[in-house]
Parts: structure tokens; sequence; C-alpha cells
């Protein structure tokens, strides 16, 4: 299976933001011929005031991302894997993944469960959950007979959810994220090697890069788009700007790794609840 992530800047213009992940959706399937195309998350939207942030949240279906990815599933013959989107159902706002199949079927929906809310090492707030409302499902979806699970950036920190996804089947876990720079400096690739050794599964992650304003302040997304594989290593890696990484990846890898070390066997299920 050939994957290709995407990685962007998104701010606070929608129209722009959507044309932008066309072209590197476009570029991707030309330069890399994929089986799955993967977006950050709030690829179509970023930063901007809060009246803002609330007038770009759409209906899914009959938004402009939507009917953007839709037509990129079904134009391309690709699975695409939105990042996530500012979906409005009735009057909550989820941050959500949606994916389509090569026939531009929507074949998953995953509203974010966890919100991130901390005060980081400079002192600045941030507070997902004044905008979104929480989802409560764990998702998964078939991609050509190989199950792949769904989270968003802050689920990163919960490793619960990741074994969860496994006991659905999973062996490819999504990890679209928009990692704030100093948190992602630190925190980012340890823990995305860290949910894939404890998984055995792929783990991919396209990331948000760059800066980008919000309610009149400067902030920075940390990039760093990685595909590591079941044993914990990075195969494919890109460090900062707009573009493309791709990578091959072979499912007997996920055998091997769980046969070296057979965690499904030797976890304590009495003792631990999910």
């Amino acid at each position: 299976m050939k994957v290709a992530l995407v990685q962007m800047n998104a701010g606070a213009d929608k129209a722009a933001n959507i044309a932008r992940a066309r072209r590197l959706i476009d570029r991707a399937v030309r330069e890399e011929q994929p089986d799955l195309v993967l977006l950050p998350e709030c690829f179509a939207f970023y930063g901007g005031s809060r009246e803002q942030q609330i007038a770009s949240a759409e209906p899914c279906p009959g938004g402009q991302a939507y009917a953007m990815l839709q037509d990129a599933a079904v134009r391309h013959r690709v699975f695409i894997h939105a990042g996530s989107v500012n979906e409005r159902a009735g009057d909550t706002v989820h941050n959500s993944t949606i994916v389509f199949d090569r026939d531009g079927r929507e074949v998953a929906r995953y509203r974010k469960i966890h919100m991130f809310s901390i005060t980081a090492p400079d002192g600045v707030a941030y507070d997902e959950a004044w905008l979104y409302g929480a989802g409560s499902q764990i998702v998964t979806y078939d991609l050509d007979g190989v199950t792949v699970g769904c989270t968003i950036c802050y689920d990163l920190r919960f490793p619960e959810l990741f074994q969860a996804l496994v006991d659905r089947g999973a062996k490819i876990i999504a990890v679209p994220a928009a990692f704030t720079l100093q948190t992602g400096k630190e925190h980012w690739e340890p823990l995305l090697r860290a949910r894939a050794i404890e998984t055995q599964c792929f783990i991919l992650a396209p990331a948000m890069e760059g800066a980008y304003e919000e309610d009149g302040a400067t902030h920075h997304t940390y990039g760093h788009s990685l595909v590591v594989e079941p044993w914990g290593t990075v195969i494919a890696r890109r460090g900062l700007g707009d573009g493309i990484v791709a990578a091959r990846l072979d499912m007997a890898e996920i055998d091997a790794a769980r046969s070296r070390i057979q965690l499904a066997s030797h976890r304590r299920k009495r003792l631990i609840s999910f």
C-alpha cells in the first residue's frame, strides 16, 4: 500500500486553504500514485477570530471542503483521509475527520474525542472546548482489506484510545495534527513512535506547519509530518514547509512486530479497562 501525507500551512482564508489542499492532493497523486492521501487537522480553516472560526464550520455533506474532497477522491480514484474540518451538526461544531473511498463515498467520520486544553511553556493558553463539542465514538474503516483507525492531534496523548483501535482490528492509525511549535519540539516524534511501538501499527501523521494569526496574535505549528512503522522506526518524514511525504507500507511488518513481542497475548485485560 502506498500512502501520501500532505503537510501545509492554513490560515483564516477558507477558500484559499481549500484551493491549496486541492493542489497538494493533485500533486501527491501525480508524483506518488498513492492508494491513500491524508491531510492535516483543520486544513480548511485555522486561526482567525472567534467569529470567523464559528462561521467556518460547514454541514457535512453540503460544505465547500466536503465537496472538494469528494470530487478529488473520484477524480483520482484514491482514498482521501481528510485530517479534519469544522463540522456543523445542529448547534454543535465538531473537529471531524471525513474519509472518502475511491468512488467518493463517505466511509468514516470521526469526531475528535479529546479537547486540547493546556497552558504552553510560554504562558499561552489553548482551549478547544470553547468551539468544539467532543466526540464519543471510536472509528475505523476498511481500506482495501486493511483496517485504519482514526484519531486527531491531542488524542495522541491518550494511549487507551489507540489500544481500543487495535482491539477493533486497526493495522494503520492516522494522527492528523496541528501540534504547537513548543509542544511539538519535545513531544511529537516521541509520542508517535511510542504509539507505534505500543500498538504495533503503522502510524501516519500529516501535520500543519508554520505561522498563523489568531485573535491578533501570531502562533506557530510544528510540522514534521511522519510515517512510523510498527517497530517504531520513522520511515518517512518532512521537516518544514508545504509539501508531500510518501511511503510504501509493507503489511508483513505488522505481523513481524507482533510475532517478536506478543503484546496481545501478554496484556492483563482484567487489570486494565478501556
